[in-house]
């Protein structure tokens, strides 16, 4: 019973993890590439896969990163009424990348012209002479989205 009992909670702590995949980068290192699946916390229908660099003996992990982000359920006129429509957008997802106050962070950034959402992943500190940083979009075209994003249009 106490087997089955640890097997069934090690079974939902893994279903809670966003890791979708770990891939090592060699017999001689500690480094991986680990795939988070994120959610968007207000665009519910959208979907982000961030791979990054994992370092665990390090006390830094490498600000190299990547995104792609997909429409992955509905995407509603709702949701996007609940959106910072700024330039500067805002951050929807930030994960500690060292214990010297490095991190990555995803921002989710409305580009009114062309109806789509560009989701922005970048390293906040600087590494080799430039701020890494990734780019994703999600188009509105063919969503439930789209008449809102239309009649924003209008609006302005």
């Amino acid at each position: 019973m106490k087997n089955f009992l640890g097997l069934s909670i090690a079974m939902i702590l893994v279903g809670c993890s966003d890791d979708v995949g770990k891939v090592s980068l060699g017999l001689f290192t500690t480094k991986d590439v680990v795939i988070n699946a994120k959610q968007d916390p207000i665009v519910t229908g959208v979907t982000c896969h961030i791979s990054h660099v994992e370092a665990d003996l390090d006390f830094s992990d490498p600000s190299d990163m990547s995104i792609a982000c997909r429409q992955t359920g509905e995407i509603s006129a709702q949701a996007l009424a609940k959106i910072d429509r700024s330039k500067n957008g805002e951050v929807v997802f930030k994960e500690s990348k060292s214990i010297l106050f490095k991190s990555l962070k995803v921002r989710r950034i409305y580009d009114a012209e062309n109806k789509t959402l560009i989701y922005l992943s970048y390293s906040t500190k600087e590494s080799s002479g430039s701020h890494h940083h990734s780019l994703s979009t999600v188009p509105l075209y063919k969503t439930k989205a789209w008449q809102w994003a239309l009649a924003q249009d209008v609006k302005n």
